[in-house]
């Protein structure tokens, strides 16, 4: 009887599922450094309100990913305001507007930023939220890739000008929108790729050779990575004025080899890795998915 009292007057918490052990119920990978939670990755695609507030417990997380991420909205993104530790954020198929931006601000530690697939076709998605990044004093790297956003998005990103490093591609955007990456004064490193086609028709390219003397431009940059391109040597000259270029790297872009030597003998001083076309790229990726 003694201890039927006692079971009853433990504190029904005491018999609660720890955060940790709750995401994994949910399929998430949880890692812990000691009993806190630092890296979380999970598919949110059947989250609701309560799994967002479940995953703000993790307050000492640091890395997070979320993969199917269209119930992140811009009523849910605001839930993750606990996550004050966050560095590391990566989504897929997020469904913010360009409003919802606004709240990443409150991950004033927040380092690296990947979004991947976000507010794909929405018509409250312009990509000029970006701009809200701005708000974000330690962020450096930045991943935007696979978005109907276009020229407004690079316009909004402008103003994001701590950034160190930005990738991107397969989104709606022209060549006359490349030249706001040179206002990204701080840039060491790009990676720059083809945008997708508008609704699988052909449209203008948004880099090609002709984008090189917008890029060599940023003085700043130490490293380029080109790729879903057709290039030749000579287009590729202007990097030569660029004082603090280290590192280039090409693929998946239509250069031969030989091509590829003089690029060496004109840029002594960059290490240039460079991985010849497939046979599939040349014959699809290029010609049938990216149409140039």
């Amino acid at each position: 009887m003694l201890r039927l009292l006692a079971l009853l007057t433990i504190p029904a918490f005491a018999f609660a599922e720890t955060p940790a052990e709750a995401l994994k119920k949910l399929g998430g990978e949880v890692k812990l450094a000691g009993s806190d939670v630092v890296d979380v990755k999970v598919n949110a695609e059947k989250f609701t309100e309560a799994e967002y507030k479940l995953l703000a417990q993790c307050t000492n997380v640091k890395n997070l990913f979320l993969a199917g991420g269209k119930t992140l909205t811009d009523a849910t993104l605001p839930l993750l305001a606990p996550l004050a530790d966050l560095e590391t954020l990566s989504i897929d198929q997020s469904q913010l507007t360009d409003d919802g931006y606004k709240h990443f601000a409150q991950f004033k530690n927040l380092k690296r930023l990947s979004l991947w697939h976000p507010s794909w076709a929405s018509k409250e998605f312009t990509g000029s939220g970006v701009a809200h990044l701005m708000a974000l004093p330690k962020l450096e790297k930045f991943t935007f890739a696979g978005s109907t956003a276009g020229d407004a998005f690079l316009e909004g990103l402008a103003q994001v000008t701590q950034l160190k490093e930005f990738s991107t591609w397969h989104t709606a955007q022209t060549q006359a929108g490349n030249a706001n990456l040179l206002k990204l004064t701080n840039l060491t490193f790009l990676k720059i790729g083809q945008r997708l086609p508008k609704y699988g028709t052909a449209s203008a390219a948004s880099f090609d050779g002709s984008t090189i003397p917008t890029l060599a431009k940023i003085p700043s940059l130490e490293g380029l990575e080109l790729f879903e391109v057709r290039l030749t040597a000579k287009d590729l000259e202007p990097l030569k004025a660029m004082p603090k270029l280290k590192k280039l790297v090409i693929h998946t872009a239509d250069i031969s080899e030989a091509e590829v030597v003089k690029v060496k003998a004109m840029l002594p001083n960059a290490t240039i890795t460079f991985t010849p076309l497939t046979d599939k790229d040349r014959d699809e990726t290029l010609p049938k998915k990216l149409k140039i």
